[in-house]
C-alpha cells in the first residue's frame, strides 16, 4: 500500500512541476483562461482534417478553409499564433473575425463563443444547413460540437446529427474522440 501511494505523490508532484513550469507568473485564473482558450483555439483549426465538406463549400481546390469568430472573441492572438503558416488537407486557413452573422456568411468553422445560450442557439438553428462546421461553448445549443471543461480538461461533445443536417461527415477518429456523441439517423 505505501508503494501506491508514493507513486501517487510522485505523479502529482510531477504533474505540478509541469503545471508551474508550463505556467507564467501572472493571475492563476487569467493563466487558466489563457490555456484554456490556447486549447480550444487548436482544437478549432485540427477539427477541419477530421471533417469532410461538400464541394460546393469551397470555391475552388485552393480555396482557404475560413475559420469565423462571431461576436466578442476571447482567443485574441492565441487563434492567429496557432494557425500561423498551418494548412488542413492542402488548405491555407483564414481567421475572420465577425461581429454579427447572416446566413451566407463565407465560413467552414463557426465558433459562437460565451454569448448567451439562447442568442447561441437561434443562430445555430438559423445556420441549419449552412455547410458550417458550428462549434460553441454553450452546451445544449444545438451546435455540431460543443466545448466542455471538465476536471479542468478542455473536451468536447458531437452532435453528428447536426453535421448531417449541415451536409458534413465527421470522420470516426474524431467522433471515438468526444465526450459523448449524438448519432446521424440509421439510413
Amino acid at each position: 500500500m505505501e508503494i501506491l501511494s508514493t507513486s501517487w505523490r510522485l505523479a502529482a508532484a510531477a504533474l505540478a512541476a509541469v503545471w508551474l513550469a508550463l505556467a507564467p507568473a501572472t493571475g492563476a485564473a487569467a493563466e487558466a483562461g489563457s490555456l484554456e482558450y490556447a486549447i480550444k483555439a487548436n482544437y478549432l483549426y485540427k477539427f477541419a482534417a477530421y471533417v469532410e465538406w461538400p464541394a460546393s463549400a469551397f470555391t475552388s481546390p485552393a480555396s482557404p478553409l475560413k475559420l469565423c469568430v462571431v461576436g466578442e472573441d476571447p482567443f485574441g492572438a492565441l487563434l492567429d499564433q496557432a494557425v500561423s503558416g498551418q494548412r488542413v488537407n492542402g488548405r491555407p486557413v483564414a481567421i475572420q473575425r465577425l461581429k454579427s452573422l447572416a446566413r451566407d456568411a463565407d465560413c467552414h468553422i463557426l465558433y459562437l463563443g460565451q454569448s448567451s445560450p439562447q442568442l447561441a442557439a437561434q443562430t445555430v438553428d438559423a445556420l441549419r444547413g449552412s455547410r458550417m462546421l458550428t462549434v460553441s461553448d454553450a452546451p445544449g445549443v444545438g451546435a455540431v460540437v460543443s466545448f466542455i471543461v471538465r476536471d479542468r480538461r478542455v473536451r468536447f461533445s458531437i452532435d453528428d446529427d447536426a453535421a448531417a443536417q449541415n451536409g458534413l461527415v465527421i470522420s470516426s477518429k474524431l467522433l471515438d474522440l468526444a465526450l459523448s456523441v449524438k448519432p446521424r439517423p440509421s439510413r
